[in-house]
Formats: C-alpha cells, sequence, structure tokens
C-alpha cells in the first residue's frame, strides 16, 4: 500500500494587481470610517454654539485657568489688611478660644509628636526654656509644627495668649 501524498497549493483570494490595491484601501478606509462614525454618534449631543453659558469664553477660561503659577524673582509683598489686626490687637485675645480654632487639632492628641495639653512631663522641659522661647517657636514654627500652627491669619498676640493658655493647663 503506497500512500499518496495529496497536498494543495495555498491560493490567495487576491489575484490581480487590481484586488491587491483594493483590500489595501479598504484595510486603511474601513477603520478609519468607523472611528469618524463613533466620534459623530459621541460627539452629536453636544452644545457647543456660543448661546450656551457653559460655552462663554469666561466660562471656559475659568475651568481651564491653571491651578498655580510660577513667579520668578521677587514676590510682591502680601497685602496687608489693617482692620483684623488693629481690631485683635485693641482688646484682650482669648487664648482657649485661639486653643481651640487652631491648637487643639494637635495638642489635643499629641499628633506628629505634639505635646499633649496639659501633659505636665511633656511641658516641663519646655516651660523651663521660657515664654519668649516658646513664644518665637508658636510664631515661627519648630521642627513639624508649622509657623502659627498652620493657620497664618493669626496675630502673633493671638499666637501668644495660645500659648499662655497651653501653659497655663500644664502648670
Amino acid at each position: 500500500m503506497t500512500e499518496e501524498l495529496h497536498v494543495e497549493a495555498h491560493q490567495s483570494f487576491i489575484k490581480t494587481p487590481v484586488q491587491l490595491v483594493v483590500v489595501i484601501l479598504a484595510s486603511f478606509l474601513v477603520p478609519i470610517s468607523i472611528i469618524v462614525a463613533i466620534s459623530q454618534y459621541v460627539t452629536s449631543g453636544l452644545d457647543t454654539s456660543p448661546s450656551n453659558p457653559l460655552m462663554a469664553e469666561d466660562a471656559v477660561a475659568k475651568r481651564i485657568k491653571p491651578a498655580g503659577e510660577v513667579v520668578l524673582g521677587e514676590a510682591p509683598p502680601p497685602a496687608a489688611a489693617p482692620a483684623p489686626a488693629a481690631a485683635a490687637a485693641a482688646g484682650p485675645v482669648d487664648g482657649k478660644a485661639v486653643y481651640d480654632k487652631a491648637c487643639a487639632a494637635c495638642h489635643g492628641a499629641g499628633v506628629m509628636n505634639s505635646p499633649k495639653a496639659g501633659d505636665k512631663a511633656a511641658w516641663g522641659p519646655r516651660i523651663a526654656q521660657g515664654k519668649p522661647t516658646l513664644y518665637e517657636h508658636a510664631i515661627k514654627g519648630i521642627r513639624l509644627m508649622p509657623a502659627k500652627g498652620g493657620n497664618a491669619a493669626l496675630s502673633d498676640n493671638e499666637v501668644k495668649a495660645a500659648v499662655d493658655h497651653m501653659v497655663g493647663l500644664a502648670k
């Protein structure tokens, strides 16, 4: 018994150069047509007319404005707000209110190794440094504590009153 090996030659459905050109063009045009049709479908409901309030120039500019800006050179001095500072300096400052507003978030729980308010062991060495040093550290910041406890709107007198309140709790 002899086995006959029957092998068919591979044949392409493209037989002429014209068919080759048609297949190449179709392979580019069909995907592009599908992409264009999908993009038309997706954007068909958008109202981009100038009468739409969302498309007004100021609304668009507000949405795409940068979150910040880079200033090279000297920054202009910050605008001073004399009215609140004058009002704060005029009357006595409630240290407990300032402590509750700005300091208690960290010093109430001992966040980031801050000394807890009322902890005599933690405050003893700090109090021994003297109030001027405590005031300076509270106003300018020290280690992980930001200047003025992170509330730049506080006046120096308010920060000093809060320091006095915390020192009073630790005595």
